[in-house]
This record gives C-alpha cells, sequence and structure tokens, in this order.
C-alpha cells in the first residue's frame, strides 16, 4: 500500500525564491569584495544580509522537500545542507574573487550526489529529494560564506586561516584567532542549521501560511546575523562589528514585530474552530 501526500501549493513559486535566493545571496557576497578595495572592513555586514538571504531560500525549501510526508526530516534536512554545504564552501575559499561561483557550482555537484545516494540507494523515493538536497547544498555553503565574510571580512582561504595577536606591542600571527582556528566555523555551522530548518518546523501544520513562514526565517537569519556579529568583535575592528551588530539587531527587531503580526493575523482566523470533544471515561 503506498500513501500519496501531495504538496502544499500557493503563494510565491518556489523557483522564484529559488532565484531570488542565489541573486541576493551572491550580490551581498561579492558587495563584501568592497573591504578589499578599501582595505577596510567596514563592509563586512553584506556577508550577514547574504546569510538572511540563503536562509529565507533554503526554509522554502526544506517546506518543499518534507511536505511529501517526512516533517520528522526537518531537522536532518537543516543539518545536511550544512555538512554537504562546508564541504562546498571550504573547497571554494581556494578560487579567490570566483570563491561565491565555485561554491555555488560545487554545491551543486555535492547535492546532486547526495541526492542521487538518498532516492537510488537509500530508496527513499521522494520526487522533490534530488533538487531540494541539491539546493540545500547551495544554501549551506553560501550562508557559511557569509557567515566567514561578517567575521573576518572575507571569503578566500587565507582571510578564514590567517590571523594575529599582539604581544608587547608585536604582531604575532596566529592560526587560532581565526575562523577555522577558533572553532568559529563550528558556531555558525550550527546557527546555519538551526535556523534554516526551524521556520517550517515552528509553522506546519493545517494553518501554515507561506508569509508568516518566509518572516520567520528571516527573523532567524537576522537573529543568527546578530548573534556572529558579537563574535566578530574578535577578528575585526570594533567599528565594523558594531555596524553589523546594529544592522542585526534592527533587522531581527523587524523581522520579529512583522512575524508576530501575522502570527496573530493566522491565529485569529481559527478563532472559530470548534475544541476537540472529550470522549467519555477518559
Amino acid at each position: 500500500m503506498t500513501v500519496k501526500v501531495e504538496v502544499v501549493e500557493g503563494g510565491v513559486p518556489h523557483t522564484k525564491i529559488m532565484v531570488a535566493g542565489i541573486v541576493a545571496s551572491l550580490v551581498c557576497l561579492y558587495l563584501s569584495y568592497l573591504n578589499v578595495l578599501t582595505n577596510t572592513e567596514m563592509f563586512s555586514f553584506f556577508g550577514g544580509l547574504a546569510v538572511v538571504s540563503a536562509l529565507i531560500w533554503g526554509s522554502h525549501t526544506i517546506k518543499v522537500l518534507c511536505s511529501y510526508g517526512i516533517g520528522t526530516g526537518v531537522p536532518s534536512a537543516g543539518m545536511i545542507s550544512f555538512g554537504s554545504g562546508v564541504i562546498a564552501m571550504l573547497l571554494a575559499t581556494k578560487f579567490g574573487i570566483v570563491a561565491p561561483i565555485a561554491a555555488l557550482i560545487i554545491g551543486v555537484v555535492v547535492g546532486v550526489i547526495l541526492g542521487y545516494l538518498s532516492n537510488e540507494v537509500l530508496n527513499m523515493k521522494i520526487p522533490a529529494m534530488i533538487q531540494s538536497l541539491t539546493e540545500l547544498a547551495v544554501v549551506g555553503a553560501f550562508t557559511l560564506m557569509g557567515f566567514a565574510v561578517l567575521m573576518t571580512g572575507g571569503f578566500t582561504f587565507t582571510s578564514l586561516t590567517t590571523g594575529s595577536i599582539t604581544i608587547l606591542g608585536v604582531a604575532l600571527p596566529s592560526f587560532q584567532v581565526t575562523f577555522i582556528g577558533g572553532s568559529l566555523i563550528a558556531t555558525a555551522f550550527l546557527l546555519g542549521a538551526l535556523a534554516v530548518q526551524h521556520p517550517f518546523n515552528a509553522c506546519l501544520g493545517p494553518g501554515w501560511t507561506q508569509d508568516r513562514m518566509l518572516m520567520c526565517a528571516a527573523e532567524c537569519g537576522f537573529l543568527s546575523m546578530f548573534v556572529a556579529a558579537i563574535m566578530s568583535f574578535a577578528l575585526v575592528p570594533a567599528g565594523s562589528a558594531i555596524i553589523s551588530t546594529i544592522i542585526g539587531l534592527i533587522g531581527w527587531a523587524y523581522t520579529y514585530c512583522k512575524y508576530m503580526g501575522l502570527s496573530k493575523r493566522d491565529a485569529a482566523s481559527w478563532l472559530d474552530a470548534k475544541p476537540i470533544p472529550e470522549v467519555e471515561g477518559h
């Protein structure tokens, strides 16, 4: 016996959200290259905006995948997104200025392989599996690269592994004071993985609405940006970190208020719903 689960349709088509997510993430990552052109880290906040863009797209991808009846797989979808994305991101950082494009290409390759193995080897046979895991690998790569920019000011392998400490007025190289050496990449991994899977988990059910879920994704993205901006004080000048922190805080406050408004709107539509009757004797 087979059970067919219909995918919820309506609102903005997923394809448009995907294209918007890819374009916005790439544009923000490349705008962060202004740090190199101006020899500052003042534009690191663009990395945080790339994170938000990618997470909004990724949250809707998880909705598409998990609408096929695997709601319990929402957290694992978030983890595989970043487990595959970290591979693509680290490899892409070796390509210098074209790293964001390389992350897109490598993420697609890794995602297709994982999707094929899931459907053909593990025999999951989910129609949206290959495309969704491909998208999620790119989402993970873009999000981690955005966090790297936010915390270090750059997206090349050198900027992620080169740091220094000052002892008695002398600057000494230190691998520990870096995005990778200081294990900030692990924190970024968890911030992104939790943020990408939470919106659909929080908003699924008979009262699901697309705009509320996407606003929740934006809120989670800005909250993650705010937390990462606080950590960036260890690696970038205070002025750059303050700018990122303020933008993250303002973005979170705005999206949180909007999300609460949408939640109240959707809750009000259920006011006339009848309670489930209690069975006598139970």
